[in-house]
């Protein structure tokens, strides 16, 4: 009975981290907290566009747009995780979305912890945890 109980514990444990590594802060998260903004895996901040509706499961930033505010690109492979999901764009690449939003770059952000995108014409935003 002891090594049952034991095991079940285990086990439940075992689950529950497993499922913790899921969220943000999971080492397969395709990005990361930062002085309280998300960015990439390079360090730049990610920013949401406000035009695209959350769960969507789609960006409509595209073309010369998505020139000046490159997406987030998921491989081929990426799966769902946590807060996580993978849009597929009109030209057929894969983009990151956190919370059904997807998540963005600003091209003139010339280095991590810049922000300049944020308020871009009242339409894009730092994406946050």
């Amino acid at each position: 009975m002891r090594t049952a109980l034991r095991l079940s514990i285990l086990s439940v444990t075992v689950a529950l981290a497993a499922c913790g590594s899921m969220g943000m802060g999971g080492t397969d998260a395709p990005a990361k907290a930062a002085d309280g903004v998300l960015v990439g895996p390079s360090g730049m901040t990610l920013y949401t566009f406000d035009r695209d509706a959350a769960g969507s499961g789609k960006s409509v930033c595209n073309g010369a747009c998505a020139t000046n505010w490159p997406p987030l690109a998921a491989p081929a492979s990426a799966a769902p995780m946590g807060d996580w999901s993978v849009v597929t764009r009109d030209d057929g690449s894969r983009q990151w979305a956190f919370k059904g939003k997807p998540v963005y770059y600003w091209a003139k952000d010339a280095k991590p912890g810049d922000r300049t995108g944020d308020g871009f014409n009242n339409v894009w935003r730092v994406a946050k945890p």
